[in-house]
């Protein structure tokens, strides 16, 4: 399970540095493979939590290494960082295509 930490934490860094260093917003809101109508909107939310999930995870690896922090701890961190992350995309994407009745 710690092993599964590393590419997590690359994936949510490296998805981060593509919203707010290159502007790709061509993965902020998907739901079934589509890009909202306009995803800068929605963008700075997304690059927050993939920053925020990464840099919990690295933070978790870093702390493994070197404090050896117990292995109920950082289970409970990194599951709960998981869920939320995993949550909060899902309310993003599903908020980003909701089609308001006029």
């Amino acid at each position: 399970m710690f092993l599964g930490l590393f590419p997590f934490s690359v994936f949510w860094l490296r998805s981060a540095w593509r919203i707010f260093a290159l502007k790709d917003y061509s993965k902020v809101a998907l739901k079934a493979g589509e890009s909202p109508d306009k995803p800068h909107k929605y963008a700075i939310i997304s690059g927050l939590i993939n920053l925020a999930g990464g840099t919990i995870f690295a933070i978790v690896i870093l702390l493994i290494l070197i404090a050896g922090l117990d292995y109920e701890t950082w289970t409970a961190i990194v599951g709960v960082t998981l869920w939320l992350k995993l949550l909060v995309d899902f309310a993003i994407s599903r908020y980003a295509h909701f089609k308001w009745k006029k």
